[in-house]
């Protein structure tokens, strides 16, 4: 249900662009366009929807539960989340300045001028990303965790249901090379740990919205936006920064989630579906 909805809804957004005059094509995509970004915005954002339908229709569970252990988004733990990756990122770029280099976004070393399309990307970047990023956690790290450790139990379980999605995760992103498929697969294997560890998805969402905006972000200043939004070329120093970032970023959010003795695990009997389990 959930790949069938997936498919249908992009569809729908590229119907409803032409209706309003603004037609979605591959010249929107290549070279991008901010009707192409919106539509590759909104198309993965529909994945939130779709997968609380989903689990209310499949499962006879309130949608809310793919989200946390207490059934809901947990604003505030978000808005900590946020921070503490702004702290790990910063870490990440530290290590990246003394590398001979780190692949990603290719940046010229020039500022590129400033138009309005640029301003139009930037708005997009700034208002959509964040529901990219969270639509894409609520599929991978949501509703097929969920599935996966459903079926399999125990530890097994756990180690399978973080390192399936993440696999899937990185095979999404199409053909790459091998630097960065690993470097999407590690990042898969820290946010799968994530919800292990705070029992929800806003640590994930927090650290995958702020990737994306840096990187957009500096392909707008710097580099080609085409080009940032499915990067396949990297080398293998990529990773060095990656594993700084997303293990600072490991680290700190368990020891603050610890701290805050915040909620892991669901009440006895609350996920108990009336259909198959989630």
């Amino acid at each position: 249900m959930v790949v069938a909805l997936l498919l249908v809804v992009p569809g729908l957004l590229v119907q409803g662009y032409d209706l309003i005059g603004e037609p979605y094509g591959q010249d929107s995509i290549d070279p991008l366009t901010p009707v192409g970004l919106v539509v590759v915005c909104l198309s993965l954002a529909a994945a939130v929807p779709v997968v609380i339908l989903a689990t209310r229709l499949a499962q006879a569970l309130d949608g809310g539960w793919v989200a946390s252990v207490v059934g809901r988004i947990r604003w505030r733990w978000l808005l900590v989340c946020v921070v503490l990756s702004v702290v790990a990122l910063g870490a990440a770029l530290a290590v990246a300045m003394v590398l001979p280099e780190s692949g990603g976004a290719a940046v010229d070393g020039g500022v590129n001028e400033m138009t309005d399309r640029t301003v139009a990307f930037a708005l997009i970047v700034l208002l959509l990303i964040p529901l990219q990023a969270a639509g894409e956690e609520y599929a991978f790290r949501g509703y097929l965790t969920q599935a996966v450790g459903g079926v399999v139990p125990g530890r097994v379980g756990t180690a399978v249901a973080v390192g399936v999605p993440a696999l899937l995760f990185a095979l999404a992103h199409g053909v790459q090379d091998p630097p960065v498929f690993i470097d999407r697969f590690a990042f898969g294997l820290v946010a799968g740990a994530l919800v292990i560890v705070t029992g929800g998805l806003e640590a994930g969402i927090a650290m995958h919205v702020l990737n994306n905006w840096a990187f957009f972000g500096l392909s707008l200043l710097f580099g080609d936006i085409t080009e940032a939004l499915a990067p396949v070329a990297g080398t293998w120093w990529l990773l060095p920064g990656t594993l700084v970032q997303s293990l600072t970023y490991l680290g700190l959010v368990a020891w603050i989630a610890r701290r805050r003795r915040l909620e892991t695990s669901a009440p006895v009997g609350v996920l108990e579906a009336k259909r198959p389990r989630v």
